[in-house]
């Protein structure tokens, strides 16, 4: 993915020590170049000392920020000092920008505290906070009031704020696809469409008979079918799935594919219970674990809401995302079996082979139901994350949380992993008083507080921190 580009503030108070800034503006670029992130900050030609300390060091920062307003993805004020608060909080107002920010303070050191030496830091970060508030301005904090550059936690703030920006702007403006209509059987992935829309997030609709229709105008030895035929055999085990099956899945994604590129999709949720096998004869599974895989979340049964929280997690971790049921009790109360028949992203498995369903087989035909993926989720941390619309109250919610993916290889088929949870009663007392869907997404990665701060305090969305 793109390397994301911070504007960088650096305060200054005159009566504080000036050296102090011109070390910490420099330790700060180079640390966030070293990270691979993009800097753009005053320079000492502009201002003193590359600093913001007065109205008019304010207004060329906010012009600078302005004009490179579409790289900007987040800004991060760094003191120094104990910075001057008035002229921080009026650069980001002036700028215009609407996008995260991170407040960021130098720490003192004991045997320092002379007059050449002295910061206050601690104190000026205090009172920057306190005017951002005042102009109305969201803001993030470091994990301690005062940190290094250097130190890991510092490091750890400034990779979960990355993926803070990256949830923010990934949702603006995002087109989610829906892929034939919602199963009548599935009222829990009911979402609103106008709640959605309020978010700056758009669903484009196509009727799954419309995907059909293209496919059966399609040549089996088209050259686009015959290279995703290979990319599915490249990415799977298959010992029993015959090739007319194959060729189905390779017209199935070459539409997808065309589809999603023409609309600018970046999630999509496929109807598959019944009418895929009953009309074309495929279970779509593996065609969406590759979609997932090439970062495209593609989500069961129209859950465009499942979809929604796969790409979020996504944009988190720069990780694929996986949508799976909340299917099972296992060995003690903070156990859980998650299930799917199976979709997940290929690189989610220890090891995936592609097969027939064995649920949906039982209905109509373990033959019309190949494409179905098999295996074990990888043991591994991991976030799980639920976003909903509550149209009874108007409102988006969600919750997130982590937990273990363990090594346990559950004595069953499909797609499954063994969560463990930490008070995952208490998590599925929430879930169920909440009304919240069975389905959850969930992501190899450790990523539950970026989610947060995203979603509540950026996009304004209910949030529930599990175990936070």
């Amino acid at each position: 993915m793109k390397s994301l580009t911070f504007g960088l503030i650096v305060g200054n108070r005159s009566f504080f020590p000036d050296a102090v800034v011109v070390e910490g503006r420099e330790r700060m670029i180079k640390l966030l170049n070293d990270m691979g992130y993009n800097v753009v900050s005053l320079s000492p030609g502009d201002t003193k000392l590359g600093a913001v300390e007065t109205l008019k060091d304010a207004k060329k920062c906010a012009q600078l920020f302005k004009e490179r307003s579409d790289e900007l993805d987040g800004i991060i004020i760094t003191l120094p000092n104990f910075g001057d608060e008035k002229s921080i909080a009026h650069a980001i107002r002036m700028s215009g920008l609407n996008v995260p920010v991170l407040v960021h303070a130098f720490p003192d050191h004991p045997d320092r505290l002379d007059l050449a030496n002295r910061r206050d830091s601690f104190c000026g970060k205090i009172s920057v906070c306190n005017n951002l508030n005042q102009f109305g301005i969201k803001f993030t904090l470091t994990t301690y009031h005062t940190e290094e550059p250097e130190s890991e936690e510092f490091k750890r703030d400034v990779e979960k704020f990355a993926g803070i920006c990256r949830v923010v702007k990934g949702l603006k403006g995002a087109r989610i696809g829906a892929v034939g209509m919602r199963p009548t059987a599935f009222n829990t992935v009911r979402f609103s469409e106008k709640l959605l829309e309020n978010l700056g997030i758009s669903v484009e609709t196509i009727d799954l008979s419309e995907i059909i229709a293209r496919m059966k105008k399609l040549s089996p030895n088209d050259r686009r079918v015959a290279e995703r035929v290979n990319e599915l055999k490249k990415n799977f085990v298959i010992r029993i799935v015959p090739e007319d099956a194959l060729i189905q899945m390779g017209k199935l994604k070459t539409i997808l594919d065309e589809w999603i590129e023409d609309n600018e999709i970046r999630a999509l949720a496929i109807q598959c219970w019944t009418s895929m096998e009953e009309n074309v004869g495929i279970a779509p599974c593996a065609v969406m674990s590759l979609l997932s895989e090439n970062m495209i979340p593609a989500a069961c049964e129209v859950d465009i809401m499942g979809a929604l929280s796969m790409y979020v997690l996504q944009l988190a971790s720069e990780k694929p995302s996986a949508l799976a049921d909340w299917n099972n009790n296992y060995k003690d109360e903070d156990e859980v079996i998650l299930f799917h028949c199976g979709n997940f992203p290929v690189s989610m498995y220890e090891t995936v082979e592609m097969r027939y369903g064995d649920v949906i087989g039982t209905i109509v035909g373990h033959e019309n139901t190949y494409g179905a993926c098999a295996g074990k989720i990888k043991a591994s941390p991991f976030t799980f994350l639920r976003v909903s619309t509550d149209d009874i109250h108007g409102k988006v919610k969600a919750y997130v949380g982590e937990g273990e993916i363990t090594d346990e290889d559950p004595k069953t088929f499909g797609s499954r992993g063994v969560a463990r949870i930490k008070n995952l009663q208490k998590l599925m007392k929430f879930i169920c008083k909440g009304g919240f869907e069975h389905h959850v997404a969930i992501n190899l990665s450790r990523v539950a507080e970026a989610v947060a701060e995203a979603l509540e305090n950026y996009l304004g969305i209910e949030t529930y921190h599990h175990g936070h």
